[in-house]
């Protein structure tokens, strides 16, 4: 398994989604705005994605991915699919009734999940409806991170990572085909999120049958594997979902904030995702089953070896990234969102939380390449700790920040904590001996930060000459901000190779598995 190459097909997929999701919020922002009905679906959208990132993407898949590559790294193809399967049993069975009960109990979990909306029944009342809609996605998205966790161990990337194309794809039909026919336009994207969940468990359920492991459904057991699978599960469920946490604490702070502030933080945080999608998601794919195979072979040295070239990796990508969104926010906004019923106003409220999402970003992606060392090791305590603390650090800043800078004050908040927890992450590893930076990242590293600054202030230099036309027309908003980003892109490139921050012949021998001197 070459790391880069297997970064590369995930990334590649991750990036046709997200650009499609792009399209998708683009389409959601004109005809929704950033009010109370965009708040809504948003609510019944995050909810079962909370669950999914949690539980399905998050503590299931976390655990089952080393026990699955051990399995077959001791045992076999065959024992590690009979895992497989019971946990797919047991899997199924617990979310059914799991999904039943929360339906039942839907609008005392909208009590908890959106209390802010409690003032306004109509809005409260719609969010219910539009959840129940949605939340049976939990139980097709669930198994199918258990399937996209097989294909992946078995170093099948490409069937998995594009499963997110196709929800953006229902989305978007959704709304196009179906707002028509439906009580709102906010009715027909619930529909979309719930017929996406079947359409990727029928493409997965197939790709790993073209892999020759068909899973059977089955009378769930809680075979040792299984239990051992559970105990695994509860405080990976915190420790790899911090940042999803601190989100969910972020949208029930925001219900009690003017109308529009929950829709100004999922717009930025859309954008940044796609960078925080691209590298940190799809490192952290590919990180987590070579690592397993290489701890479990007893190979330490090529298991630190793979997590300092994927931070390298990550941080190359990452850096630039981040301080050009800082930059550029809202020039980026007004070409991806402003129209319709979503005007300036929305615009600038929009980019000033991109601007401070943008500035967490390292550490979003930093924490998906160093969860996997402890994930790798079976050690699922130690994170859980340290998101506990995070958790804390964010729910108090929070409630501080949140008065003098609304919606920004939530955004900031989400930052220090992820900041928090990508350091304390990398100090337990260190201190243990399972992580330190090598030579070759202690020497790259000061050059990518020096690229990046340098990038940035011709990035700044720039919007003056180009304000007109960042203003301008649509065509000439959309020149204008390519013109930036691909000038960014060139200028970070000249610059990382007069700085020795990059050099081409590192990517090629990362992409083949040798090594650059």
């Amino acid at each position: 398994m070459v790391l880069l190459r297997s970064i590369a097909t995930v990334g590649g997929f991750t990036l046709i989604s997200r650009v499609l999701g792009f399209l998708r919020d683009i389409l959601i922002a004109a005809v929704l705005g950033a009010g109370a009905g965009a708040d809504v679906f948003f609510v019944a959208f995050k909810l079962p994605n909370l669950f999914r990132r949690l539980f399905a993407e998050g503590a299931f898949s976390m655990a089952f991915v080393p026990m699955f590559a051990g399995r077959i790294e001791g045992d076999g193809i065959e024992a590690a699919k009979a895992f497989a399967e019971a946990a797919f049993s047991v899997l199924f069975w617990a979310l059914l009734i799991f999904v039943g009960v929360i339906e039942l109990a839907m609008p005392l979990v909208m009590l908890g999940f959106a209390p802010g909306f409690i003032g306004d029944a109509a809005k409260f009342d719609l969010a219910v409806e539009l959840t129940r809609i949605t939340f049976p996605y939990l139980l097709f998205i669930a198994l199918v991170s258990l399937m996209a966790g097989v294909l992946n161990s078995l170093g099948q990337f490409a069937a998995a990572a594009a499963t997110p194309i196709l929800l953006n794809l229902c989305l978007i039909g959704a709304i196009l085909g179906l707002a028509n026919f439906t009580e709102t336009p906010s009715h027909a994207l619930a529909w979309g999120v719930v017929a996406a969940g079947g359409v990727q468990f029928i493409w997965l359920y197939a790709a790993c049958g073209r892999a020759g492991v068909w899973i059977r459904l089955s009378f769930p057991r809680l075979t040792g594997d299984v239990k051992v699978l559970m105990k695994r599960m509860a405080p990976v469920a915190v420790g790899a979902g911090i940042y999803q946490i601190n989100l969910v604490i972020d949208t029930i702070i925001a219900s009690f904030l003017p109308s529009g502030s929950i829709s100004y933080l999922f717009f930025a945080d859309r954008v940044n995702q796609l960078p925080l999608g691209v590298i940190g998601v799809a490192v952290g794919t590919a990180l987590l089953p070579l690592l397993s195979c290489q701890v479990q072979a007893g190979d330490d040295k090529a298991a630190l070896h793979s997590q300092n070239r994927a931070l390298e990796f990550s941080l190359l990508l990452t850096l630039p990234a981040a301080a050009a969104l800082m930059v550029i926010a809202v020039p980026v906004v007004r070409v991806l969102f402003e129209r319709g019923a979503f005007g300036g106003p929305e615009t600038v409220a929009t980019a000033a939380a991109l601007a401070v999402y943008a500035i967490g970003l390292p550490a979003y992606v930093a924490v998906k390449t160093l969860a996997p060392g402890f994930f790798a090791r079976k050690d699922t305590a130690t994170p859980v700790k340290i998101a506990v603390v995070c958790l804390l650090v964010n729910l108090v800043l929070n409630l501080i920040l949140m008065g003098p800078f609304k919606h920004v004050g939530i955004a900031m908040a989400t930052v220090i904590s992820s900041w928090l927890n990508a350091g304390l992450l990398t100090y337990v590893l260190h201190k243990r001996g399972h992580f330190v930076l090598d030579d070759r990242l202690r020497h790259r590293l000061p050059r990518i930060i020096l690229a990046s600054a340098g990038m940035t202030a011709a990035l700044a230099l720039a919007l003056t000459p180009l304000g007109g036309a960042l203003a301008g027309s649509m065509t000439e908003r959309i020149a204008a901000l390519a013109a930036l980003v691909v000038g960014g892109m060139a200028m970070f490139g000249a610059l990382g190779w007069v700085t020795g921050a990059a050099r081409p012949q590192d990517l090629k021998s990362l992409y083949r598995g040798a090594e650059a001197d």
